[in-house]
């Protein structure tokens, strides 16, 4: 499980086996979210709100270093 970064309470990586599209998934405490990284929509979340838009904010700021892993990850 390749982590891509701890900030604020927030843990965003991505499994080593995951699939296309490209996407993290965000843990915080016990609650969770998977974003996909193009378009950062929300694919599935338990963040509450507040939380969900920390985090999809840190997200576009590290949008494209994620990207860089994820491709060097899967297609290196």
């Amino acid at each position: 499980m390749p982590t891509l970064l701890y900030l604020n309470g927030f843990k965003f990586f991505f499994y080593a086996n995951d699939h296309w599209p490209a996407h993290v998934h965000v843990l915080k405490g016990e609650r969770w979210a998977k974003i996909q990284l193009s378009d950062l929509k929300v694919v599935h979340s338990s963040l509450k709100h507040q939380e969900l838009r920390a985090c999809l904010g840190i997200i576009e700021s590290h949008r494209s270093e994620f990207l860089e892993r994820w491709n060097a990850w899967f297609e290196g």
